[in-house]
């Protein structure tokens, strides 16, 4: 998978996996980690697929309807360079915490929902529900979730949903709302960095 990985000044922290919305690159992220944290070493990847031109992690139907098949494969896919990303570049595989947006979020929600232990933590930005009908594993991960009561995309009742499938598992789950649509605010990163001082 194309990415980027940064060595950060301080190798007990976490590493932070950064993982963009539709249409974005490994770049888009950086100046959030940078926000959340500046001394982690940071892992940014690009997603593999892409829809008229704009990479993504998974397929769509359509806006909102997830392509299940790709979504299980390629979460798979992300799992497994995770596992090959730890070795390659010597951090620890079981202290890595995603911060991820739109589409990003969705990917890193997946991992949680299919590999048990796979995320420490995740800020997820704006995400939705991965897949429904499916036993989320057990976890222990910190979870924020950043939403807005406007957001078209990512109904309310969709953020509710997914923090108690999370909570059902054992994650300790932190949602903070924008009185926004989806975009991404400096409020909530700022927010996402005081949830991440506080658990990590």
């Amino acid at each position: 998978m194309k990415h980027i990985f940064k060595k950060g000044t301080d190798e007990t922290k976490p590493t932070l996996l950064l993982l963009h919305g539709t249409g974005g690159t490994e770049q888009d992220l950086l100046p959030v980690a940078d926000m959340i944290d500046s001394s982690c070493s940071i892992l940014s990847v690009r997603g593999n697929v892409l829809e008229n031109g704009m990479p993504r992690f998974f397929r769509r139907l359509q806006e909102g309807i997830f392509d299940i098949e790709d979504l299980i494969e390629r979460t798979t896919e992300l799992h497994q360079f995770l596992d090959e990303a730890a070795e390659t570049y010597s951090f620890d595989r079981h202290n890595i915490v995603a911060v991820g947006y739109s589409n990003g979020a969705n990917i890193a929600g997946s991992l949680l929902f299919h590999y048990e232990n796979s995320l420490k933590g995740a800020a997820l930005l704006h995400p939705m529900v991965p897949r429904r009908g499916v036993e989320v594993p057990k976890t222990d991960a910190s979870i924020f979730i950043g939403a807005g009561t406007n957001d078209p995309i990512c109904p309310a009742s969709e953020t509710e949903e997914l923090s108690a499938l999370l909570e059902k598992a054992g994650a300790d789950v932190q949602v903070h709302w924008e009185s926004f649509g989806h975009q991404l605010t400096r409020t909530e990163i700022e927010a996402a960095e005081k949830w991440y001082r506080s658990k990590f």
